[in-house]
């Protein structure tokens, strides 16, 4: 580490904690500090992260795992984005800011010009629609049960034969409350898969824009809002005014590596059971500003646990658990879980000899840690694992309370489970209409993809010593004892 970097480390450690979460710190600095420019997948800064986690894990004694006997595992993929500078969005002669009003899904047959007329059909159920064809459907982006999901909102509109869906972001949906601006408008997939087809426009439009989008009709936008905020019946009209865009995208191949590295075990009888312990090195990188500030440096998101796999590995000195241990720092799960899917697709290891995986994302270590929500709880034994530790620290656990936000799903662990590998993640929980709630909530709107997830947003320290332990003792447990991990009965997401 440079004498900078150190400098910097120090300067940003927290204030009177323990040396293990100190060091911790420092680490998570040195990954999430401007230099490292956000790190966004293909980038030469993510590389530069990477080489950095590849030469700590060297020095802590963990050995090489990637392809060819290398720390890496180059990950191809293929992207198509929207720069900025190329898109013109307008009803009628009234702009909205991309970005900032409305974002755009690219895909590789997109419309790359649209003059259409506007149609909104408020929740977009098919039955609603009517003759649509070659309009720009403006939908409610409800989550509600029993209204059109995403899903069903899309594949009506496309079979009607609209020009395009623009979404309305629902803030009525306060689990995750719509954030804008977006950072930027790209869609990555691995190279060699199918990448999405999609020949209509596909956009978000925030509630802000929607007065502009509607203007000249007999609705008012602020009564829609209040209706679809609430799930209550909502008109069909058209308005008057026309959608008019033009798109510039471009495409191109990029490459990134996931870094991967193996504390062998030392019991020979368990030599193919080995424990994935994972994290995502990269973050969005540059991106649209937000307060003045254009560098999403992704410092909970995840370099935090990215370094504590460095911190894990630096406690162990290179002595490994009975099971074998991978550490996994993977690329692209920003852009759809990328990292993660390659290497469950193309394991360094055979992949029926990986018993589980234990995934560090989603943790926000900025209020108290006395409740923990466990992914998949029920599913595996390491939901037992989870709950044995967890107990011993005094620290209660749950189910996902929040199922609507699909965060399962969301995450490297999503990869895994869909192979049949028992997998587990965590989020930080909360006593409802509690202060950590209050915490919680707001850090998602001004925090979650956003610059001011840096290195000096407010921490609770002994929250994050608190998971940190947890961490540990639980690697502890599921690398060392007798039972390797496995399904329970009856679990809905087995393969």
């Amino acid at each position: 580490m440079s004498i900078a970097l150190i400098a910097l480390a120090l300067a940003t450690s927290p204030p009177a904690t323990d040396r293990d979460t100190s060091a911790w710190w420092a680490t998570t600095t040195v990954l999430s500090n401007d230099a490292m420019e956000g790190r966004d997948t293909g980038s030469a800064a993510y590389e530069r992260a990477a080489k950095i986690v590849a030469a700590r894990l060297a020095a802590a004694g963990v050995k090489p795992a990637g392809d060819n006997g290398s720390w890496f595992q180059r990950v191809p993929m293929e992207q198509v984005a929207l720069p900025k500078a190329g898109v013109h969005i307008a009803v009628d002669t009234t702009p909205l800011a991309f970005l900032h009003d409305i974002t755009v899904e690219p895909t590789v047959d997109m419309p790359t010009k649209l003059d259409a007329t506007i149609a909104f059909r408020g929740y977009c159920g098919a039955a609603v629609l009517g003759d649509v064809r070659g309009k720009v459907v403006v939908c409610w982006g409800t989550h509600r049960p029993g209204l059109p999901d995403a899903a069903a909102r899309l594949a009506a509109v496309r079979t009607a034969g609209a020009a395009g869906i623009v979404t309305v972001a629902d803030p009525g949906f306060a689990v995750e409350p719509p954030r804008w601006p977006f950072a930027y408008a790209r869609s990555v997939w691995l190279a060699g898969t199918t990448p999405r087809h999609e020949a209509m426009l596909v956009a978000a439009l925030n509630v802000a824009a929607l007065g502009r989008v509607v203007a000249g009709s007999s609705h008012d936008a602020a009564a829609l809002t209040v209706a679809g905020t609430m799930g209550e019946p909502l008109p069909s009209f058209d308005a008057p005014g026309r959608f008019v865009a033009s798109f510039a995208p471009t495409r191109k191949s990029l490459t990134a590596s996931n870094i991967i590295g193996l504390l062998p075990g030392t019991d020979a009888a368990l030599a193919n059971q080995h424990i994935v312990l994972s994290a995502h090195l990269d973050g969005y990188g540059f991106g649209e500003p937000v307060d003045g500030d254009a560098l999403y440096n992704g410092t909970l998101d995840d370099a935090a646990y990215v370094a504590l796999l460095i911190q894990l590995a630096e406690r162990r000195h290179g002595h490994g658990y009975r099971r074998p241990v991978m550490l996994a720092a993977f690329t692209g799960e920003e852009k759809g879980l990328l990292g993660a899917r390659w290497f469950v697709a193309h394991p360094t290891v055979p992949l029926a000899t990986i018993a589980a995986d234990i995934n560090l994302d989603q943790l926000r270590p900025i209020f108290p840690l006395d409740l923990l929500t466990v992914h998949a709880l029920d599913d595996t034994t390491l939901g037992n694992d989870a709950r044995a530790v967890a107990g011993e620290m005094g620290i209660a656990v749950q189910k996902d309370p929040e199922p609507e936000r699909n965060l399962l799903r969301r995450a490297d662990q999503w990869p895994f489970l869909q192979a049949g590998i028992p997998a587990t993640a965590f989020v930080f929980g909360y006593r409802p209409g509690g202060p950590s709630e209050r915490v919680y909530r707001h850090w998602y709107v001004t925090g979650y993809h956003k610059p001011q997830d840096d290195i000096a947003q407010p921490m609770d320290w002994t929250a994050a010593a608190r998971f940190n332990t947890f961490f540990y003792r639980l690697v502890d447990r599921v690398a060392d004892q007798p039972a390797v991990p496995a399904w329970q009965p009856g679990s809905t997401l087995k393969p």
